[in-house]
């Protein structure tokens, strides 16, 4: 077995008991019954667990991508519930940082993509919004210009103007900036080029301003 191999394995069950160790963080904030004296170090502590869960969920998957174990599942998605999931699955995590989570939907938008995958890069982009922003998130979907559009926006300070300028993560070998990873900008990039519809291809779009006054950070897929 190749080093990469035995990485991998490591990182899989890495991720299995963060996991489980999230969960359980997850049912002691949510029991009534327990009492803390400083609730923000928990906070903190469940932030931090999920985004090490993230992290390792997008290396285990570029490295299935790398080496072609992994293609996109590509499936007919009601967006309005898949939203709605999105929403449901960080909304604690919102609610523990003083922090309005809302969405913005068409209920009868549907869509091709695979669920998975880009469930993963959304619950990643929802992750640093919460670190990122002031004290709101927006999660949009929209159909724009024969695409399928996916936002997250905040209204904090925005993305520094030397990450507008590189839109995807071969466009800089150097840090793009402070907590900004690399990897999550690699990791979506990939999953969007993944999705492809005749000559379309799926991209990645930062900007400032768009709905809300912070960064925002767009999904398109053909």
């Amino acid at each position: 077995m190749k080093f990469y191999d035995v990485l991998a394995s490591l990182i899989h069950d890495m991720k299995n008991s963060l996991s489980m160790v999230i969960h359980t963080l997850d049912e002691i904030t949510a029991d009534a019954a327990v009492d803390f004296d400083k609730p923000a170090r928990m906070t903190v502590l469940q932030n931090e667990a999920k985004r090490l869960n993230n992290n390792l969920i997008e290396l285990l998957t570029l490295y299935n991508i790398e080496n072609e174990r992994i293609s996109p599942s590509i499936e007919e998605v009601d967006v309005a519930i898949f939203i709605a999931e999105i929403m449901a699955e960080n909304r604690s995590s919102a609610e523990a940082n003083h922090i309005e989570l809302v969405s913005d939907c068409d209920p009868e938008l549907f869509g091709y993509f695979d669920e998975n995958l880009i469930r993963n890069v959304l619950n990643n982009l929802v992750g640093n919004g919460i670190r990122y922003t002031r004290d709101r998130l927006l999660i949009s979907a929209a159909q724009e210009a024969g695409y399928l559009v996916f936002r997250v926006e905040d209204n904090g300070s925005g993305y520094p103007e030397q990450m507008l300028s590189k839109q995807s993560a071969e466009d800089d070998h150097g840090a793009l900036a402070e907590g900004r990873t690399k990897l999550g900008l690699y990791f979506a990039t990939m999953i969007a080029e993944m999705h492809r519809n005749g000559e379309q291809q799926g991209f990645i779009r930062l900007e400032n301003n768009h709905q809300l006054s912070g960064g925002c950070f767009s999904i398109w897929l053909p």
